[in-house]
């Protein structure tokens, strides 16, 4: 499996419409987008459970399982991902 530029561009229109005001790409995706299993994202400004709602339906658009994390509080996983990962929006 891979992720496409495709499915990265729905990603960015999804999470705009459900309110994201940053988005993170990191993990596989990024290192290595040919071989991704899953794609791994970090987000701001989306509240409580309408973040996994964005997430559940990038799953049914996308057929591709992914991880979503919340990007506040800030924490040791979070700094690392803001250094390493790929910033769409």
């Amino acid at each position: 499996m891979s992720v496409t530029h495709a499915q990265i561009e729905r990603i960015i229109i999804l999470a705009k419409i459900y309110g994201a005001k940053r988005l993170i790409l990191f993990g596989s995706a990024v290192a290595s987008p040919s071989k991704a299993r899953d794609i791994d994202l970090a987000c701001d400004g989306i509240p409580g459970w309408k973040l996994y709602e964005l997430a559940a339906r990038l799953e049914d658009e996308l057929h591709i399982s992914l991880d979503i994390t919340p990007l506040k509080p800030p924490n040791k996983f979070t700094k690392y991902i803001e250094s390493k990962g790929e910033v769409l929006l």
